[in-house]
């Protein structure tokens, strides 16, 4: 008893003794997983679903594949074809061994082989030649994997690395490019096909050799009947089922953004975006169907946003990837007109224009710049609405001239747009008519923050990405609504007026815009939920003669919001809910004064004497005493967005608190005050 326990105790140790070899061999030389880490890039929908693959660094398609992605009837057959006992055994089958050896000693020659899936997983890690030291060496990497991975980590590595034909790698691209699904909805003919395939995957390619694939699908078939995993009539209606007579190309939706975002991205990354694919399927078919209608050289960009979180929801970068893989949705271009509407939000926001103002449509110098109407023509007395309406140049440059183009240009630099200037240029007056280069991706952004009460987000186009952090404020509510109620009555494109198409289901905001030399014609449209914007142009740049913004993207524009779902039920107000754009302008803002800077330069600066900035007040019985000092009378006090009586010396607050007063004068200079109220009692 005691020798036999002394025995014992021998083999033990022993035992131990070589699990710890094996253990410090495994440290040593671990298993290369590069092969299985060097996956394709994925960029994925948002609802993830492939947009697009990126191929390998070696020019293949492998797609990480694990076995919930795929169909469990083809897991089914793999495992009955190929590895019976995959999970029970420690990476090699011992009994798989035992009956090759036996079957080899019997006939003289080898008649089945004992490689299991785990086995196949380390070849297809580090392929080499056939023979016996590299079974060998396949051997101990199985038994390194299995212990590494586990059996669900080897399958993983057999269902991503499979050869499948060409460039195909694993079994998801392989379904997809043969049968044009996901390897998770296969029918028992498909399943059985990409059983077969990887066995030898050029000579049973079905798109060349299609009576050796059939056979080797059938043979599949066949043992899956007698198995029991389908039924013999199942398997025979599989074998009259047609074989792919070609590879088609992976999923290439959104190839323009898919290609940015996932650039920097390593191996076998896999970016959510926010892009709709059903939407982003219709946009790119509208883009094809437009381009085809334009003039060799013509080309197209478009972009759909969610007004709500500035999520990108659809994006066209051209009219066809395989014709240009130039983004021109991010390439630099003159506006046009598109950035009048911030140029009056600004005079809005700042109480210096009122949409009733009126402006004098007539010749007029700026230096020595004289500039015209697209129509070539002068249109006389007309309101700030009429004016930004009717894209009238004048009065917009009147306007940005009393706003700043160098505060303009700097508040739309803020907001996160990228304005293009000549080296060493200020932002002048020609602003206004599109005297500076910018992108469509930074009008869209802009033109969603009038949506959003004036404020201005980053577009979001990942949903696995940082979160934006929190709004800027391009301009104030009021003024923003005012510029939106105004916009929803600019003249319909040709074709489209009298409420064709979208015009009865929804109502858009929108302007167009026309680039010097007709070279560039925009339209930004803007809903209660969207906002969609188009460029036409030309990628070098060249003239396209008569093609406005009105007649060249606005009605591009309006079929883009034919594919949107109907805006949600949000009530807007009829007109502004700021207490000056109610009502008819107050004297000081009745007219626009177009006289030069330099003329006015002599008036002093409008200040108000009482109450201070920041003062502390207490409201006594008759109110708070208001003056003011400079500019030119008659003056108008505005207290917290409420317009005061004219001429009034005094303020009666509603209560304690808070609040902001502001005086106009009658050149539309304003001044302003924060204060805070103490009303005796409360």
């Amino acid at each position: 008893m005691i020798r036999l326990s002394r025995s014992w105790r021998r083999i033990g140790i022993g035992g131990l003794a070589a699990a710890g070899l094996l253990l410090a061999a495994d440290l040593a030389l671990p298993p290369d997983l590069s092969r299985w880490q060097g996956r394709s890039a994925q960029v994925l929908d948002a609802n993830g679903g492939l947009l697009r693959p990126f191929p390998t660094a070696e020019g293949s398609w492998r797609l990480e594949t694990r076995p919930d992605q795929v169909d469990p009837l083809y897991l089914d057959m793999l495992l009955l074809v190929e590895d019976g006992r995959h999970g029970w055994h420690p990476g090699v089958d011992p009994l798989a061994v035992i009956r090759a050896g036996g079957q080899a000693l019997r006939h003289g020659r080898i008649i089945s082989g004992a490689s299991t899936l785990s086995m196949q997983a380390a070849r297809l890690l580090s392929p080499q030649p056939r023979t016996f030291r590299a079974k060998l060496e396949e051997a101990a990497r199985a038994l390194q994997l299995h212990r590494r991975l586990g059996a669900e980590g080897v399958l993983s590595v057999y269902l991503t690395l499979a050869p499948f034909g060409g460039p195909l790698e694993g079994v998801r691209a392989a379904s997809l490019s043969w049968f044009g699904r996901e390897p998770a909805h296969l029918s028992p003919a498909q399943s059985a096909l990409l059983v077969a395939l990887p066995q030898s995957p050029e000579r049973l390619r079905p798109d060349r050799f299609p009576a050796a694939a059939r056979a080797a699908r059938n043979r599949v078939l066949d043992r899956a009947a007698a198995a029991g995993l389908i039924a013999a009539d199942v398997a025979a209606a599989a074998k009259a089922e047609p074989l792919p007579t070609r590879q088609s190309p992976l999923p290439l939706l959104a190839p323009h953004l898919a290609e940015r975002l996932v650039a920097g991205a390593g191996p076998g990354a896999v970016i959510r975006s926010t892009i709709r694919p059903d939407l982003q399927r219709g946009l790119e078919a509208l883009g094809r169907a437009h381009l085809a209608r334009l003039e060799a050289g013509g080309d197209l960009a478009i972009l759909v946003l969610d007004n709500r979180d500035r999520r990108l929801l659809a994006h066209l970068g051209s009219g066809d990837w395989q014709r240009r893989q130039l983004d021109l949705s991010r390439a630099v271009r003159s506006p046009g007109s598109t950035l009048k509407p911030f140029i009056y939000a600004l005079a809005f926001d700042d109480l210096s224009l009122h949409p009733g103002t009126l402006i004098d449509d007539a010749p007029q110098r700026f230096g020595d710049w004289l500039p015209r109407n697209f129509d070539h023509d002068f249109h006389g007395m007309v309101t700030a609405r009429e004016a930004l309406q009717r894209s009238l140049n004048v009065p917009a440059v009147q306007v940005l001239e009393r706003v700043g183009p160098a505060r303009m240009a700097a508040l739309l630099t803020a907001s996160g747009a990228n304005l293009s200037l000549p080296p060493a240029a200020e932002p002048g007056l020609p602003l206004a008519l599109g005297g500076v280069g910018i992108r469509l991706t930074d009008l869209a952004m802009l033109y969603a923050a009038l949506a959003d009460d004036g404020k201005v987000r980053p577009i979001q186009t990942r949903l696995d990405g940082p979160t934006a952090g929190p709004a800027g404020r391009l301009v104030g509510g009021p003024a923003a609504r005012a510029t939106l109620t105004i916009l929803r009555g600019s003249p319909m494109p040709d074709g489209l007026a009298g409420g064709a198409g979208i015009a009865r289901t929804r109502r858009v905001a929108f302007k167009t815009g026309t680039s010097y030399g007709y070279r560039d014609a925009w339209t930004v449209g803007v809903s209660t939920d969207y906002t969609v914007a188009v460029w036409v142009g030309r990628a070098d740049g060249a003239p396209r003669p008569g093609e406005a913004g009105r007649q060249a993207a606005a009605p591009l524009m309006f079929r883009v919001f034919d594919l949107l779902p109907p805006d949600g039920p949000q009530p807007e107000p009829a007109q502004p809910d700021h207490a000056l754009f109610r009502s008819a302008p107050p004297p000081a803002l009745a007219r626009l004064n177009a006289a030069p800077v330099a003329a006015i330069t002599h008036v002093e600066k409008l200040r108000i004497l009482f109450p201070p900035d920041g003062a502390e007040v207490e409201a006594l019985d008759e109110g708070i005493s208001l003056s003011a000092q400079g500019g030119r009378a008659p003056y108008r006090w505005v207290a917290d967005d409420m317009p005061l009586a004219e001429d009034t010396p005094f303020w009666r607050p509603t209560g304690a608190g808070f609040s902001r007063l502001t005086v106009i004068d009658a050149t539309g200079q304003r001044a302003s005050a924060a204060i805070r109220v103490h009303v005796p009692g409360q």
